[in-house]
């Protein structure tokens, strides 16, 4: 099961953004594209300073889940993935779900703060959509990578800027995410509990890693 944003392909090579939900909680207001850019690259600034950090990993885990809390629409990103589900959940279900997330978006970050060592991004273009959200593009390199493109979806949320979504070789990651999450249910017997359970062992297998 990968991540909402943090997919295969983004896990492996992006350290400083995160995850999305316009269709689930509408933008309120137009986005300016400068503003939406300027966030990105302010957000981008910040979890690379925290990632190459020189202090414990369990500091600088810290650092970054702040950083993502405020530049990412965590509970709008969490409702839309789960989708229809989240009507069948319990209200416990549903407070234990947004924890779950929170955490294996975090935890997909720090258990890979060794692959990003070096990482730089560019600014690409910008476009206003006419979901009232901006698209930034932008261009990721690593050493000994190819460099590659992402475009970051940014919406108002609360008057905010907030990354919602972000489009990996054309994919949207929340759309994926979305069905992958609705599979382990299905196949589970529409049990939200059963993508609860694999979502404590994502965090496990994470935390394993990082520790080792």
């Amino acid at each position: 099961m990968t991540h909402p944003i943090f997919g295969r392909r983004l896990a492996l090579t992006l350290p400083w953004a995160a995850a999305a939900v316009v269709a689930a909680r509408p933008a309120l207001a137009q986005m300016d594209p400068g503003r939406a850019a300027e966030f990105i690259r302010l957000t981008g600034v910040d979890l690379v300073a925290a990632i190459n950090a020189q202090g414990p990993v369990a500091q600088r885990r810290d650092q970054v889940a702040t950083i993502l809390r405020r530049s990412v629409d965590l509970e709008g990103v969490g409702r839309f993935i789960l989708g229809r589900w989240w009507r069948v959940a319990t209200p416990e279900e549903q407070q234990q779900y947004n924890r779950l997330f929170e955490e294996t978006l975090i935890r997909n970050l720090s258990a890979r703060f060794g692959e990003y060592q070096g990482v730089r991004f560019t600014l690409g273009r910008t476009q206003a959509r006419a979901e009232d959200d901006v698209l930034v593009g932008t261009v990721i390199e690593r050493p000994g990578s190819a460099a590659f493109g992402l475009d970051w979806r940014i919406g108002d949320v609360g008057g905010q800027p907030k990354i919602v979504d972000v489009i990996a070789e054309g994919t949207s990651l929340r759309l994926t995410q979305r069905s992958e999450y609705s599979s382990v249910i299905t196949r589970n017997g529409g049990k939200v509990a059963s993508l609860l359970d694999a979502m404590r062992g994502q965090i496990q297998a994470l935390a394993a890693r990082e520790a080792g």
